[in-house]
C-alpha cells in the first residue's frame, strides 16, 4: 500500500515516521487523534513487529511436545504475517530471520501433527528454535531427509513473499533502475517458485537455496544498483533450470 509516512499529533505538536511505529497514534502523549503531513506517498509494506521466541524457549522442558509446537508456530506465524520487504519506499534485504521464521513455522505444525520424531529431526527442531529469532539456520547440510521438504517450502513461500513485494516496488518506482531486467528475473524466479510448490517443497535443499541465493542478489541489485547482483542472479538461475 501507499502511505504518506510524517505524522503530526493535533493534542500535542509531536511529530513522528509512521514508517518507524507502524503506529497513527501519537508516541508522545497517545492520542489518537493524528495526520499525515507529508504530500509525497511512499509503498509501505513492512509493520514494527517483535520476533523474541524466548517465552518458547523457557517452555521446553515444561510443556507436551505439542503446545510447544503450537506456541512456537503461532509466534511464527503472527510475525509472518507482519512482516514486509518495502519500508517508507525503500525496498529491504529477503533477511534471514524472515526465512528462518517461514521454515520454522512449517516445522512446528509437523511436529504438532507428529506421533513420533527421530532423535536427528528433534534435534533440527530444537536448534532451529534456538536461533530463528535472530536470524540463524542449521546449514543445508544438516537438514535431515525427512525434513527437506518442510525447509523447500518455507523457502519458497520466502521468496514468493519477497517477489510479490519487489513487483510492487517496482510498479510504484517512475524509473526503477534496471526495471526491465528485473522483471525478467522475476518471472524466472516466479516459475521456480510454482515448481517447487507444486512439489510440496521436496526437492533437494541445494535447488531452494539457489533459488534464496538468487532472489537475494536481484534484490542487492535493485537496492544498490549492483550489476554484479543481477549477473549473480541470473547464472544461479540458470544453474537450475540445468537441473530441471
Amino acid at each position: 500500500m501507499q502511505l504518506r509516512g510524517e505524522r503530526e499529533c493535533a493534542d500535542c505538536g509531536a511529530r513522528w515516521s509512521y514508517y518507524d511505529t507502524g503506529a497513527i497514534v501519537c508516541p508522545e502523549c497517545g492520542s489518537p487523534d493524528t495526520v499525515a503531513v507529508d504530500e509525497e506517498q511512499a509503498i509501505h509494506t513492512d509493520s514494527e513487529v517483535e520476533f523474541d521466541l524466548s517465552p518458547v524457549r523457557n517452555d521446553v522442558d515444561e510443556i507436551p511436545r505439542e503446545d510447544l509446537a503450537v506456541a512456537t508456530r503461532d509466534a511464527c506465524r503472527e510475525y509472518v504475517r507482519k512482516r514486509g520487504f518495502v519500508r517508507g519506499g525503500e525496498l529491504l534485504p529477503l533477511d534471514d530471520t524472515y526465512v528462518a521464521a517461514r521454515e520454522l513455522a512449517g516445522l512446528a505444525d509437523i511436529v504438532r501433527r507428529s506421533t513420533s520424531l527421530t532423535d536427528e529431526e528433534e534435534w533440527y527442531f530444537l536448534e532451529l528454535l534456538r536461533g530463528a529469532d535472530v536470524g540463524e539456520r542449521p546449514p543445508a547440510a544438516d537438514v535431515p531427509d525427512s525434513l527437506r521438504a518442510v525447509r523447500g517450502l518455507a523457502t519458497a513461500n520466502a521468496v514468493r513473499d519477497y517477489r510479490r513485494d519487489v513487483r510492487q516496488w517496482i510498479d510504484g518506482e517512475d524509473e526503477a533502475t534496471g526495471s526491465a531486467f528485473a522483471s525478467e528475473v522475476l518471472g524466472t524466479i516466479q516459475d521456480h517458485v510454482r515448481r517447487i510448490r507444486a512439489l510440496q517443497g521436496d526437492v533437494p535443499v541445494a535447488q531452494s537455496e539457489a533459488l534464496l541465493a538468487a532472489t537475494r542478489d536481484l534484490g542487492a541489485y535493485l537496492r544498490a544498483q549492483d550489476p554484479d547482483g543481477l549477473a549473480s542472479a541470473r547464472e544461479r538461475l540458470a544453474g537450475l533450470e540445468d537441473q530441471d
